[in-house]
């Protein structure tokens, strides 16, 4: 019965994928949406359920297909795992996935591959699930790289843009530059524990004595943990694979919200997650991936200052709050990493949402500087995003008040320094956030006559969407709060060590009216600039200095441009315009020569076997001389 429900659960969207494929240009519009989003939403029922069962037994699921190879000692099944974490993903992966879809039939409504949009949601969805759900690191793989591919499908949906092919493009490949590293890392596990099932090598680890260890142990999984942590740079957008996440939003903006709040941006703390037993027993690793965390969030932070796309703005916000999910993850606060992987996946939703909503008004606008006044137009719109911009500034009650605030607690505990750049990077957002929502809501409209006359509320598909997550954005700190901390106890039969548990005390009060003293002086700096000066950004070309650095971006893909791209493309030219000549002149140089000595040689073939004979009795004759000398 359970093996046949989690069958169900991972192929509904595979199968909504399929039909949307064959038969969603026939069917119209409307039906194709339609059973996208049933597929996806019959798959979060099913997760429903097995969250109850799993929350009734505390016992994991684990369902095997088949044996797929085995080699000597090292054998690999096909099967699922559905435990505590796998759950909690699957929730907020389907559960997300479902309101995006729903909102995607209005958005997408008058896009000619309607069906073709919705069957590469499900397909992304489906190669989710199953990243989420196997067993193994090779049916992880298999989703991981199944996400890159969709992701590429998706950011480059409107193909005949070729700026969004060339984003398309990067993002697959900078994704394959971290996936190597994953898979090298899968084969150093393979190589060391003959095994790469995760309840497997969580057994192996838990027995390990460091002191008795072998040469294995001791150095490989180390570098095992550091390779895969490089996996989870290119998948969750870290220092320095991170550019492709901001260039994603070349996408429709359901794409966006998809990646970047529930599913692919996620995958890299998952997995990380997942491995914590392995990650645990590195501790360089684990430095190195707090220090790349906390960079990573102010450095995106910074650059999210300046930018006037309102989807870029969300683009980098949500790099900079992965940056604080990896310093939470190394940091060994895994409990309080996934705590924020999830109110952040309420809130950035609603926000990406929330700005598709906001441009499908102003008929695909996405400069804010463009925007202003469109509270009073789009009441519902306005207030949903409000909610969430409370939330993600970490203002008190909302989500993120609450997740944000035990990651800089963590730091604190761990590490002052980083608490600092992360606190920055915690004020930072606030401003940029309500920069956001000052621009595109306040004042006065600064946008064309015709878009100002046409300006009204998305319709309900959007705005229900909308609404529900604003919900979650509000409450959805309810999960982990100090005291009850429901969400640690639930995770702690996956964790290998405990999450500590903050009761609050002086300090944790002190560090609480820190973060929000620091939240309201980013909201307050916003206000006094944008609304009380009504100050609006300079174009392009007027900014000059340090901003324009920041601006800018800076210049990072520039020089990747410069140090990478370029000698590249000048290798890959070399090759094509000398090496390959050179090596196809020698090939067809050897192919000329064999044509000629053929035509020497049919002048041999006389006929005549007179001559045949002597030729023979030559022959024979160097021969023996030949071996008489030898």
């Amino acid at each position: 019965m359970e093996k046949n429900l989690v069958l169900v659960l991972l192929l509904t969207p595979f199968l909504g994928f399929l039909f949307n494929v064959f038969f969603g240009k026939k069917v119209g519009k409307s039906l194709s949406g339609t059973i996208g989003t049933l597929a996806v939403a019959t798959s979060f029922g099913l997760s429903l359920y097995f969250f109850g069962e799993i929350l009734v037994s505390k016992k994991p699921i684990t369902i095997s297909l088949f044996d797929w190879i085995q080699v000597s000692n090292f054998k690999l099944e096909i099967g699922f795992l559905l435990d505590q974490l796998s759950i909690l993903w699957l929730l907020f992966v389907t559960g997300i996935g479902s309101l995006i879809h729903l909102y995607s039939i209005s958005y997408m409504h008058d896009d000619e591959n309607m069906h073709k949009f919705f069957a590469y949601l499900n397909l992304f969805v489906f190669f989710m699930i199953t990243l989420v759900i196997g067993s193994n690191l090779l049916i992880m793989f298999i989703g991981w790289e199944g996400v890159g591919l969709c992701s590429y499908l998706l950011i480059g949906f409107w193909y005949k843009n070729q700026s969004y092919n060339d984003a398309a493009k990067k993002a697959f490949i900078m994704n394959r530059i971290g996936d190597l590293g994953f898979l090298i890392g899968i084969f150093i596990l393979a190589s060391v524990f003959s095994t790469i099932n995760f309840v497997e090598m969580k057994g192996i680890m838990m027995n390990l004595d460091v002191k008795t260890s072998p040469f294995n142990y001791l150095y490989l999984l180390p570098i095992a943990a550091l390779c895969l942590f490089i996996g989870a740079t290119g998948k969750s957008a870290q220092l320095p694979l991170y550019t492709w996440l901001p260039d994603a939003m070349a996408g429709p903006t359901p794409v966006s919200a998809l990646i970047h709040a529930a599913t692919m941006v996620t995958a890299g703390i998952f997995m990380i997650t997942r491995m914590n037993f392995l990650f645990d027993f590195a501790a360089d690793v684990q430095h190195i991936i707090a220090i790349v965390g906390a960079i990573t969030a102010l450095v995106a932070a910074t650059i999210g200052l300046l930018q006037n796309d309102i989807k870029k703005v969300l683009a980098y916000s949500t790099v900079s709050q992965l940056g604080l999910m990896f310093l939470a993850l190394g940091m060994g606060a895994y409990t309080v990493a996934v705590f924020h992987v999830i109110t952040h996946a309420f809130f950035k939703a609603c926000l990406f949402l929330g700005s598709g909503s906001v441009i499908h008004a102003l008929h695909g606008e996405q400069d804010m500087r463009k925007m202003g006044g469109l509270r009073k137009a789009m009441p519902i719109t306005f207030f949903t995003m409000l909610i969430s911009t409370l939330a993600i500034a970490g203002i008190f009650p909302f989500a993120g008040f609450w997740s944000k605030d035990e990651i800089l607690m963590v730091a604190f505990e761990h590490n002052k320094a980083l608490w600092i750049i992360g606190s920055i990077a915690s004020i930072m957002t606030a401003f940029y956030m309500f920069r956001l929502m000052y621009l595109t809501f306040f004042r006065d409209f600064r946008g064309t006559e015709e878009q100002k006359h046409h300006l009204h509320e998305s319709p309900s598909l959007i705005t229900i969407p909308l609404i529900i997550l604003a919900i979650l954005a509000t409450i959805g700190g309810l999960i982990n709060l100090p005291g009850s901390n429901w969400l640690t106890h639930y995770l702690e039969p996956i964790l290998a060590t405990k999450t500590e548990h903050h009761a609050l005390g002086n300090q944790e009060y002190m560090l609480m009216g820190i973060a929000l003293a620091g939240a309201f002086i980013g909201i307050i700096w916003a206000y006094i600039k944008y609304i009380k000066q009504a100050f609006v950004p300079k174009e392009d070309q007027e900014i000059t200095g340090f901003a324009a650095v920041v601006y800018n971006k800076f210049y990072i893909d520039e020089l990747y441009n410069l140090v990478i791209v370029k000698p590249l493309n000048s290798l890959a030219g070399f090759f094509k315009t000398i090496f390959e000549p050179a090596i196809g002149s020698l090939v067809f140089g050897f192919g000329k020569g064999a044509y000629f000595l053929s035509n020497q040689g049919k002048k041999l073939q006389t006929g005549s076997v007179g001559f045949y004979l002597f030729a023979f009795v030559i022959g024979v004759c160097a021969i023996l001389i030949y071996l008489f000398i030898a």
